[in-house]
């Protein structure tokens, strides 16, 4: 195996959890909420909301948990590549069917690990408006429970973008939900069974993202 699809490790996930922990506290005002939903052991996917380009490191800060994120492979350029690798991150081709990401993913749940997705793919509104099938088939196939998280900064005024980073100094909320499983108990990994579990994983991520609002007193989008 070459050193550029060398299976992530939990030992280097946990130097990029103290790396997020630095620059998360050290940039920002976090208030971590529920992290105690996030199970202690065996496989979890953490599914987050997208708003900022720093969701990966607060969230890589914030986890109870070390985290294996899948990232874009556009982010791997120059000497981030190497970096992100050694500190346990995914490389994803969203333009194919990567099936080393998959393995590598799939790998890190079998491991008992905490594996990061963003269900929409890329950033955006950050409201769980579009999911892609990927988490389903991740939480299926993995047979593992999903924690829902919300990731609040000072970058939404009237429902718009104003900025891909929240202010320096400024509170950041991440929101953990209650963990739940995708699947109907059945097993099935069909085609009907992945669009049903991501249509009910759409409404937990709804729910959860519009309760971590009210919690936190940010607006609710409507």
């Amino acid at each position: 195996m070459t050193e550029a699809t060398a299976a992530p490790t939990q030992r280097g996930a946990a130097v990029g959890r103290g790396i997020g922990i630095g620059l998360m506290y050290g940039l920002f005002r976090p208030r971590v909420l529920g992290a105690w939903r996030v199970p202690t052991a065996g496989p979890v996917i953490l599914a987050v909301n997208h708003a900022h380009n720093l969701d990966g490191p607060m969230l890589m800060g914030t986890a109870p948990r070390p985290v294996h994120f899948l990232i874009k492979k556009e982010a791997f350029v120059g000497p981030l590549d190497p970096f992100l690798r050694g500190i346990g991150q995914l490389k994803v081709d969203r333009t194919t069917v990567d099936r080393t990401a998959i393995t590598q993913a799939l790998g890190v749940l079998d491991d008992g690990g905490v594996l990061g997705i963003f269900p929409e793919g890329t950033r955006g509104e950050g409201d769980f408006a579009s999911l892609r099938a990927g988490l389903a088939y991740f939480a299926v196939r993995g047979g593992a429970p999903i924690v829902p998280v919300a990731v609040l900064g000072s970058t939404e005024r009237r429902g718009r973008l104003t900025g891909a980073l929240p202010p320096l100094r400024s509170r950041v909320d991440v929101v953990f939900g209650d963990a739940f499983q995708a699947g109907d108990g059945s097993g099935r990994r069909t085609r009907k069974a992945l669009d049903e579990a991501t249509l009910r994983i759409q409404g937990e991520l709804t729910a959860h993202l519009e309760n971590a609002r009210r919690l936190t007193g940010r607006p609710v989008k409507t």
